[in-house]
C-alpha cells in the first residue's frame, strides 16, 4: 500500500509549509440541478461528492452545503442579475474553507481528483454550474468585534441561514475602493443589531487551464468581490428589514452595484430535506 500511495512523502509534505486556521481561500459553487434530477443530485452530491471531491482533499479544513428552496429563491435580487440567469438558478450552494497559503497546493490535487472522479463515472452531469469559483479572502468583519465565533468557525458553528452577496466594482482599480466601503463604513452599519454575526469577503481567483470543462472560467476576477452573511436567524424572518435594500445602500455608496443577493438555509446531512420545496 506504501508504494503504491507514496505514503511516506505525506510525513514530509506535512513538516513543511503554512498550516494555520485561518481561511485563505475559499471555494464556492452554486450548482443548478437539472429538472427532474433534485433528488438523484443530492444523493450524488451529498453521499460521494461532498468528501472524494472536497472534504478528503489536503488543506481544505472546513464545508457545508446551503439550499434555497422555492420561496428563498423568489426573494432574490436584482431580477436582471449577470450572476444568475435567471435570478432563481442555483438552488444549491457549498461553501469551503481551504488553508492560508496552501491554495496551490490545493488546486494541485483537486484537478488530479477530479480528473480521476469523471474517468471514474463519478460526477453527475445534470447538473448546472450557476457561479463557481476558489476565492482568496479579503477580510471579515464582525458585528460583536472579539465576541463570538471567528471566520473559522463560520462553517462548523449551527448557523440558521447565509445570504450570498455579489458585488461589482464599476473597474479595476474601483476594487480596491469598494472593499475599503463595505469594510469600514456599509457592513459596520448594516451588522449592528441584526442578526448577522459576521460577514466574509473574497474575490475570485482564475480557475486553473486544466479545470473539468464544465466549469466555466470566472468572471469578474479583476473586479467582483463575493459576501458570505451568517446568519442567526432564518432569512425569512429577517429578510425585509436587513436585505432587501442591500443593492440601493450599495449603489448609494457610488462604488458599486450589486449582482446577487441570495439566501439559502443549511442542509441536514444524510437526508433529503428540502428537495421536493425546490420548485
Amino acid at each position: 500500500m506504501g508504494e503504491r500511495t507514496r505514503s511516506e512523502l505525506y510525513g514530509e509534505l506535512a513538516a513543511v509549509g503554512p498550516y494555520g486556521v485561518h481561511p485563505g481561500h475559499a471555494l464556492i459553487t452554486m450548482v443548478e440541478p437539472h429538472p427532474g434530477h433534485e433528488y438523484a443530485y443530492n444523493r450524488w452530491y451529498e453521499d460521494d461528492h461532498y468528501y472524494a471531491g472536497a472534504m478528503a482533499m489536503p488543506w481544505m479544513f472546513a464545508g457545508r452545503r446551503w439550499v434555497a428552496t422555492r420561496d428563498l429563491q423568489l426573494l432574490r435580487g436584482p431580477e436582471r442579475s449577470a450572476v444568475a440567469q435567471p435570478v432563481t438558478a442555483g438552488r444549491y450552494l457549498s461553501t469551503y474553507w481551504v488553508t492560508d497559503g496552501r491554495y496551490d497546493d490545493h488546486m494541485r490535487w483537486t484537478v488530479a481528483v477530479n480528473k480521476r472522479l469523471n474517468r471514474d463515472a463519478r460526477v453527475y452531469r445534470d447538473r448546472t454550474h450557476v457561479f463557481t469559483a476558489f476565492q482568496d479572502h479579503e477580510a471579515t468583519v464582525y458585528r460583536d468585534g472579539a465576541a463570538g465565533p471567528r471566520d473559522f468557525h463560520a462553517l462548523d458553528h449551527p448557523y440558521a441561514g447565509l445570504v450570498l452577496e455579489v458585488v461589482d466594482a464599476d473597474g479595476p482599480e474601483e476594487r480596491a475602493a469598494l472593499l475599503e466601503w463595505l469594510c469600514t463604513r456599509h457592513l459596520p452599519r448594516r451588522l449592528a443589531g441584526s442578526p448577522s454575526a459576521m460577514v466574509t469577503l473574497f474575490r475570485p481567483t482564475p480557475l486553473p487551464g486544466d479545470r473539468m470543462t464544465y466549469v466555466q472560467q470566472v468572471e469578474g476576477v479583476d473586479t467582483r468581490l463575493t459576501l458570505l452573511w451568517f446568519l442567526e436567524k432564518g432569512p425569512r424572518e429577517c429578510w425585509d428589514e436587513h436585505f432587501a435594500g442591500l443593492d440601493g445602500a450599495v449603489a448609494e455608496g457610488g462604488l458599486g452595484r450589486v449582482e446577487l443577493v441570495a439566501p439559502f438555509v443549511p442542509t441536514v446531512p444524510g437526508t433529503d430535506r428540502y428537495v421536493d420545496r425546490l420548485r
